[in-house]
């Protein structure tokens, strides 16, 4: 279906690709990897007709082509679904599978016959939580993926890329993806799936290509590569060196919390100690991120004792030397459009406090969380996922506080980047913070924890020590066992 051959592009002077090729067979889903940097970006971009390539072929079904405009590319059957969404939120969901290409009868927009091949198209997906004629704004994240999907067949898509499809998905809506793939490969269409999660490229993809600095290292199909060598191909350095040596000691406690509950949550019992990472596990709804919101005091525990005193607000949750590293970063965790600068310093600048606003102190931080490139005047909103991340950690760095809660802290950044930040809340941990770590992903949950505590329904029901099997970890979340 698609050949790509001898790619090479550069920008202003630097060479970002060099000879790479691709090919993806109708109805396969071929997988491209590689670090924050590697060429995965500009070289679908060149597929979609964004950026021309300075050299190499293009071939759709063996014929020669060239595209100077994204919309020559769809024309010819590419469709790229971008991590953030091109939707109008208060738009229906035909009106945003149409937009700009509306069927007309007599002048006037058909909206019957609009909202006809959007439901067929919908229910050849077999989607049916939803209608055309729903305000995209009332549709979940998932849902509203779905409706990018139906936007990419209604222009009779042959190749579908997806850029981190789950970056932004619920654990439970990962499911409703991969179904939806599946759909698109028996249609026969060619799927370029983008991802740094390895599990989602090994449940779904049948070869797998792994970019570096900008060169093709390799394709293989995924039935013949494991985990461990894949990491090996993206970062140069094995799985087994993927996570930092845990804890040998831990120290004093430095939050406590008992009877603890609200709405949502229900006798929390909990002990956080200086020097350990806790993780915190559990399915979709099970209280994870709530509970984490209660500790920092966004949605406050009304019952209870804690120590600390029970924060009723963030800026007590602050005050008392908590600090969250929100699951939405972009929403939640940044100013985009400031600088990265400001972003470090929004915590200590809130307090009052004078945190490490001394060039060489800032400049210092940002190196300790290896930022690349470590500048102090770029707006957040250019750095990829990985450094917007490490920003956030500076901010709650410049105020060092006793406890530190993360809510999936590598959600979205490359292995690379992860490493990194593994390493960084380790060390944290090692000068004596305590950390709580929130996250959907049970290799690094059991690889990073120094025990991991099982939430359900909004309670404890266990807890569990060092590097816990996987199935141990979802007996206690899906209510096989009690203790």
């Amino acid at each position: 279906m698609l050949t790509m051959t001898g790619i090479g592009k550069s920008f202003l002077g630097v060479r970002v690709l060099s000879d790479v090729g691709l090919t993806v067979a109708a109805g396969e889903v071929h997988a491209l990897m590689g670090e924050n940097g590697a060429g995965k970006s500009t070289l679908m971009k060149i597929l979609a007709g964004v950026h021309a390539p300075d050299e190499g072929t293009i071939e759709i079904d063996g014929r020669p082509v060239s595209f100077g405009h994204p919309i020559q590319a769809q024309r010819a059957g590419v469709a790229i679904i971008y991590q953030e969404f091109n939707l109008l939120p208060e738009r229906s969901v035909a009106e945003n599978v149409f937009l700009g290409r509306e069927p007309a009868r007599a002048g006037l927009v058909d909206r019957t016959a609009m909202e006809t091949a959007t439901e067929r198209l919908l229910a050849e997906l077999g989607e049916e939580s939803f209608g055309p004629r729903d305000l995209v704004r009332r549709l979940s994240i998932a849902q509203q993926q779905v409706v990018e999907i139906v936007k990419a067949l209604s222009l009779d898509a042959r190749i579908v890329v997806m850029d981190e499809p789950t970056a932004a998905l619920a654990e439970h809506e990962v499911e409703l993806l991969y179904r939806l793939v599946r759909r698109l490969q028996e249609r026969g269409i060619a799927v370029l799936y983008i991802s740094h999660r390895l599990r989602e490229v090994f449940d779904l993809a049948d070869r797998v290509t792994v970019l570096k600095d900008g060169k093709h290292v390799t394709t293989v199909p995924v039935s013949e590569v494991s985990t461990d060598e894949l990491v090996r191909l993206m970062v140069g350095r094995d799985l087994s060196a993927y996570y930092p040596p845990r804890a040998t000691s831990v120290g004093e406690v430095r939050l406590r919390v008992t009877g603890g509950g609200n709405d949502k949550l229900h006798d929390i019992d909990l002990e956080l100690r200086a020097g350990e990472i806790v993780g915190i596990a559990g399915l979709q709804g099970s209280g994870r991120s709530e509970l984490a919101k209660a500790l920092f005091g966004a949605e406050p525990f009304t019952r209870g004792e804690m120590t600390p005193r029970r924060p009723r607000s963030v800026r007590e949750g602050v005050a008392a030397g908590i600090g969250l590293v929100t699951e939405d970063r972009k929403a939640e965790g940044l100013a985009l459009r400031q600088s990265v600068r400001d972003n470090a310093l929004l915590v200590a600048r809130a307090l009052g406090r004078q945190g490490r606003q001394g060039p060489q102190g800032l400049r210092e931080l940002l190196e300790r969380v290896r930022l690349t490139p470590p500048r102090e005047d770029q707006e957040v909103r250019y750095l990829s996922g990985g450094n917007q991340q490490k920003v956030v950690l500076a901010k709650w760095m410049t105020v060092a506080p006793a406890v530190l809660l993360f809510d999936e802290p590598t959600r979205g950044v490359d292995v690379g980047a992860k490493a990194a930040i593994h390493d960084l809340m380790r060390r944290l941990a090692a000068d004596g913070m305590a950390i709580m770590m929130i996250s959907s992903e049970l290799p690094e949950l059991i690889g990073m924890s120094d025990r991991i505590v099982v939430l359900r329904d909004g309670r404890v029901v266990g807890t569990l020590p060092p590097a816990p099997t996987e199935e141990a970890v979802m007996r206690l979340a899906a209510g096989e066992v009690t203790s």
